[in-house]
């Protein structure tokens, strides 16, 4: 997929508001998370996967003795759970979505894409995606652990799958998170302070002074 077309993708992304609250809230009930979220089917999916991998890592072998199939079981879900946190779930939870290119000398960059900040978040989308960001790769490193007490180390093998791609997204989401955060700390000092002249030149210096500081604070 092109460049081009990646950064399109947030832009066409539906707006985060869930106008079906409205009845919950008039009669008085607490709305359950799906019905408070904006996108309930991507919340589900930004569970199931990594939560079947790791059900059927913990609970496999209470069905079965067979190791080979329980590592192709919990590999095919950890794989389906990368493409989907990647791709789908962070654009759409929480407007925010990273890739990386190879170049020609053989350099790998990493880019970053974020939605516009006057777009704003639901809440409950953004509170659950980076919930289930983060505690899946601190499961899996007890998992490790436990494997290593044990002296259950062909099990290591599943424990690395997952934390390697549990850690890229992990790696990859925050980074990218930041970098937005920086973007738009400069896109509102340049607003501010922007102008021609000597009010432009303070602008810029003041505009670069503010992102160092956002840089070392997020």
């Amino acid at each position: 997929m092109a460049t081009t077309d990646r950064q399109n993708l947030l832009s066409d992304a539906q707006p985060m508001g869930n106008n079906q609250l409205e009845p919950d809230l008039e009669a008085g009930n607490q709305p359950s998370l799906l019905k408070q979220s904006s996108h309930p089917i991507c919340l589900i999916f930004h569970y199931l996967f990594r939560i079947g991998a790791i059900c059927t890592y913990f609970f496999g072998t209470w069905f079965t003795d067979n190791f080979v199939l329980i590592f192709v079981l919990c590999v095919l879900m950890l794989v389906f759970d990368f493409w989907t946190v990647k791709n789908v779930s962070g654009r759409l939870l929480v407007g925010l979505r990273w890739w990386s290119e190879n170049k020609e000398d053989g350099t790998t960059t990493w880019l970053f894409e974020s939605r516009d900040p006057s777009r704003p978040l639901n809440p409950v989308d953004s509170r659950l995606f980076w919930t289930g960001l983060y505690v899946a790769p601190a499961i899996w490193v007890v998992f490790g652990i436990l494997c290593i007490l044990t002296f259950k180390l062909k099990w290591l093998l599943i424990v690395a799958v997952a934390l390697a791609l549990n850690f890229a997204n992990v790696i990859g989401y925050t980074q990218c998170d930041k970098d937005a955060k920086q973007k738009w700390v400069t896109g509102f000092a340049s607003n501010m302070l922007g102008g021609s002249g000597a009010g432009g030149i303070m602008g810029g210096l003041m505009s670069r002074g503010i992102t160092r500081m956002a840089g070392s604070m997020f």
